[in-house]
């Protein structure tokens, strides 16, 4: 039996009670460690190269379509933009207007995005007018502020285009990274500090090629790249499909969702009063007795509207959103997520051009503005070309911690010298790390896990078919062995017990 840090040294007793609390936890951190690190890290590596390639698409789309971005001639004055949505929507006729975007600056087109028959959900036909001359210059397909490149990329890291189904490896990701992030730095400290001191948990050392030298920089990358992991681990669930859920109600119930404007025109309905600010919700208070609108009656008031919202000062990039009903106000969102970011809102009367409701951003909630200013980061806007940068390197330092941990792992394979491994396969962690623990440890352990796996379910799920898996693998592990085969799978297990446990984590070798 080792102390834990891998030097060898005999302990004074193998009851718990007598362990520090490290010698008891470690076995367990590492065999969740290894098993997360194995049968996840494919997931986690398909969202790292997947997630790289997304950031690298950012500038594409302005090359691409340059010509329905921009305009060819700046005129002397710009049409109303009655007029501009009137041209998209005859070129169009199949379509309904959802949002309008107009132009930030002098050269640009204004985009009118449409639903449409064939299009695909949570996608629209975007329209681009030139709002000088109400000429349609191009329609694309676009997903939220995406244009088709950025959008196809986004796509395939969410889901890899299959759709619901497709989500959820992206889910397991996130679910598992910052579990087995912060294991690995938990062992990585622990070994830097039997071994060279907390000063040195970015120093590589070992010869070129040694397992040694792999597991030194599987340690250090991992150290360094830490802090992004987690934040892209906590983002990441929150528009995951199932944790999803789970972090929108808890962000509901502690106030931390980002407030909207209610669309009301009539208070009384059952929406927020105008200036109903923070905790208004988009839609709030429409009548049942509400009559929809024609595609023609939603635009009336537009040119009033706009006026409004350049009188009220509200800069772009924004959306006006048209009322489906007729007991519904326009809504006017300004979404710079760039910093300084800008999301102010505005509802507004298109017949009157008042504006009933209002949601400032500096009225958010603080952590209502953190989880929009850290989720943006996770999506590279935040911080421009910078935050680019900084997304493409984490997640190449990433992909080598996940490609030097299976590296580690293989090197561990039996050699013509050392045939203790049935199969050839490296060995894994012992079993048994809940019996190192007390009884009051394995319990909260048992119980914060179970926890977690209600409200990350993928997490759990996988947890607990990895936990069954290795159960049924124990039990085969340990059938009688046959006489043709004197080295049996029991063998090698009593032999995975015998060596330290360390040596996993001390790259001997």
């Amino acid at each position: 039996m080792t102390n834990g840090f891998g030097t060898g040294e005999p302990e004074i007793s193998d009851t718990p009670a007598d362990r520090g609390m490290w010698q008891r936890i470690r076995p367990l951190i590492l065999r969740l460690h290894f098993y997360g690190g194995m049968l996840v890290g494919p997931f986690i590596l398909i969202a790292a190269i997947t997630g790289l390639l997304y950031t690298l698409t950012p500038q594409l789309d302005p090359i691409v379509f340059r010509h329905e971005l921009k305009v060819d001639h700046v005129g002397d004055h710009r049409l109303p933009m009655s007029e501009q949505v009137q041209a998209a929507m005859s070129a169009h006729p199949e379509g309904t207007v959802v949002s309008i975007r107009p132009p930030t600056a002098a050269n640009e087109t204004t985009q009118v995005s449409m639903s449409a028959p064939g299009v695909k959900e949570g996608y629209s036909k975007t329209v681009f007018v030139d709002p000088y001359t109400a000429d349609v210059r191009g329609t694309l397909t676009t997903y939220g502020q995406w244009l088709p490149i950025r959008a196809w990329f986004d796509e395939f890291h969410r889901n890899l285009h299959l759709g619901d189904v497709g989500r959820n490896y992206s889910e397991l990701a996130a679910s598992w990274m910052w579990l087995i992030s912060l294991g690995g730095l938990a062992m990585w400290v622990a070994h830097r500090r039997r071994n060279g001191g907390l000063r040195r948990l970015a120093a590589v050392e070992g010869e070129k090629g040694s397992r040694r030298r792999v597991f030194n920089w599987h340690g250090a990358v991992g150290t360094i790249v830490l802090v992004g992991l987690l934040g892209l681990s906590v983002t990441g669930l929150t528009w995951s499909r199932y944790a999803g859920e789970s972090i929108a109600k808890l962000r509901s119930e502690l106030t931390w969702s980002s407030p909207s404007v209610s669309a009301a025109l009539d208070p009384s309905a059952g929406g927020s009063p105008a200036g109903g600010g923070a905790h208004a919700q988009h839609g709030g208070g429409i009548s049942s007795a509400a009559t929809p609108l024609t595609r023609q009656q939603a635009m009336a008031g537009l040119d009033t509207v706009w006026g409004t919202a350049q009188r009220e000062g509200m800069q772009g990039p924004m959306w006006l959103t048209p009322p489906t009903t007729d007991d519904q106000a326009w809504q006017v969102v300004e979404r710079k997520r760039r910093v300084p970011t800008r999301a102010d809102a505005i509802a507004v009367d298109g017949a009157t051009g008042k504006v009933v409701d209002r949601v400032d951003f500096k009225s958010w909630p603080f952590m209502a503005k953190m989880t929009n200013w850290a989720i943006d980061a996770h999506m590279g806007i935040l911080f421009g070309i910078a935050n680019q940068i900084a997304l493409a390197l984490l997640m190449i330092g990433l992909i080598t911690v996940i490609v030097r941990g299976y590296r580690m792992w293989w090197k561990r394979r039996p050699t013509r010298r050392s045939r203790s491994r049935p199969g050839g396969l490296p060995r894994a962690p012992g079993r048994g790390a809940l019996a190192e623990l007390k009884p009051v440890e394995a319990v909260v352990v048992v119980v914060l896990l179970a926890v977690i796996g209600w409200y990350a379910p993928l997490f759990g799920i996988s947890l607990a078919a990895f936990v069954i898996g290795d159960v049924l693998y124990g039990v085969w592990s340990r059938r009688p062995a046959s006489p043709e085969r004197p080295e049996s799978a029991a063998d090698a297990t009593k032999t995975e017990r015998e060596v330290p446990e360390a040596d996993e984590m001390a790259g001997a070798r």
